[in-house]
């Protein structure tokens, strides 16, 4: 064995080294459906404002530390209840490793929850906190199993339960009577906190941020990334203020840098078109899942998000012919045995919606 292999062997946890790195797709020359961005770019002359704007940051300084200017207007334009902060991450990654960082026990393994198929972050992030992640299968349909996840609540007794809302990769919204159901649960059994993820509200417009003040235990937790700025890595998240304080402790200090917060302060100026394109893609959504409908032997699952799942006979198939015409989605058909043969497709522009039709109906065909 090399020296470096040595190293690695008696440095490293055998938890990491046995799994593999996070995966992401080459997509140089392709048309690229497989991430769930928004395609649209700002208008031209908002682009040259933005430019401005970023040349005008001081680079050579460190971030106000408590982000206050940006968190105000955060609250004031997203919808955050009066009386509530938020705090910041380098994207909903970040945040769900503060979630986790402070909720892990250091005298028991305290336990992760969350329907699968769900966010892979959920469980690689409850594993790298040293904590244990208890999945709970979707109904066949793809819904939640309400009774399943409150049996897992009495006997897990779990810190953290993460509900995406919609939910990726599957795009359905789940029932928002399950999801006050499990708060009730978590509370009840006074073990843990319910964090719904609104990372696709802009898509589902429905949320549970008004009702966090129903609920001490209740996190909700957004991104900006989908709704058209993935590119600057901001996500923020809001609570009961003392529970809050208590997750800011564990937060990095200057974890969002001034160029994101100069970029995201821009966007929430002009938050109308951000508004606009998500509207766009709404209706996209709708004429793209009905021409996928159209073909033969293809099921659309309900989707309340910017991407829509598909089920077809051979997705390994469909996926490889559908790349070998340049077009990038995601096979998600091995993440769980719900998703057998499915496919998962980022909602886009006419153009690009209309080139992944002509792909996905020559696959099929052939």
């Amino acid at each position: 064995m090399s020296s470096i292999d040595t190293l690695i062997t008696n440095t490293i946890r055998p938890d990491v080294r046995a799994i593999a790195g996070y995966h992401v797709a080459e997509a140089s020359g392709y048309v690229k459906l497989d991430a769930m961005e928004n395609p649209y770019r700002l208008p031209d002359h908002l682009h040259r404002e933005l430019g401005r704007r970023l040349a005008d940051v001081t680079l050579n300084r460190y971030p106000v530390a408590s982000y206050a200017g940006i968190k105000r207007r955060i609250c004031a334009t997203l919808g955050v209840p009066a009386g509530y902060d938020v705090i910041l991450g380098n994207g909903s990654d970040e945040l769900i490793s503060i979630l986790d960082m402070a909720c892990a026990l250091q005298d028991r393994r305290a336990v992760v929850l969350a329907p699968t198929p769900s966010f892979v972050m959920y469980q690689r992030s409850a594993q790298f906190a040293g904590m244990d992640f208890v999945g709970v299968a979707l109904k066949a349909d793809l819904t939640l199993d309400r009774f399943a996840m409150l049996a897992a609540i009495e006997r897990h007794k779990p810190a953290l339960v993460y509900l995406s809302y919609p939910n990726n990769p599957t795009g359905n919204l789940f029932d928002a009577a399950d999801i006050v159901a499990i708060i009730e649960a978590l509370d009840r059994n006074g073990c843990g906190i319910a964090v719904v993820d609104e990372a696709y509200e802009p898509f589902a417009l429905h949320s549970f941020m008004d009702r966090l003040p129903e609920f001490a235990n209740l996190v909700v937790m957004r991104t900006v990334s989908k709704l058209g700025l993935a590119g600057i890595r901001l996500g923020y998240m809001s609570a009961a203020p003392a529970l809050l304080r208590e997750f800011d402790k564990v937060r990095p200090p200057y974890n969002i840098n001034v160029l994101t917060q100069a970029a995201a302060e821009f966007a929430l100026d002009h938050i109308a078109v951000l508004n606009e394109q998500a509207a766009l893609i709404r209706a996209e959504r709708a004429t793209l899942a009905a021409a996928l409908a159209r073909l033969p032997g293809v099921h659309v699952f309900p989707s309340a998000a910017n991407f829509i799942l598909i089920r077809v006979r051979d997705a390994d198939d469909a996926n490889a012919k559908i790349l070998a015409d340049k077009v990038l989605i995601k096979n998600v058909s091995k993440m769980h045995e719900v998703l057998n043969n499915c496919l998962r497709v980022t909602v886009s522009t006419p153009e690009e919606n209309a080139a992944f039709l002509a792909a996905i109906t020559a696959a099929l065909a052939s």
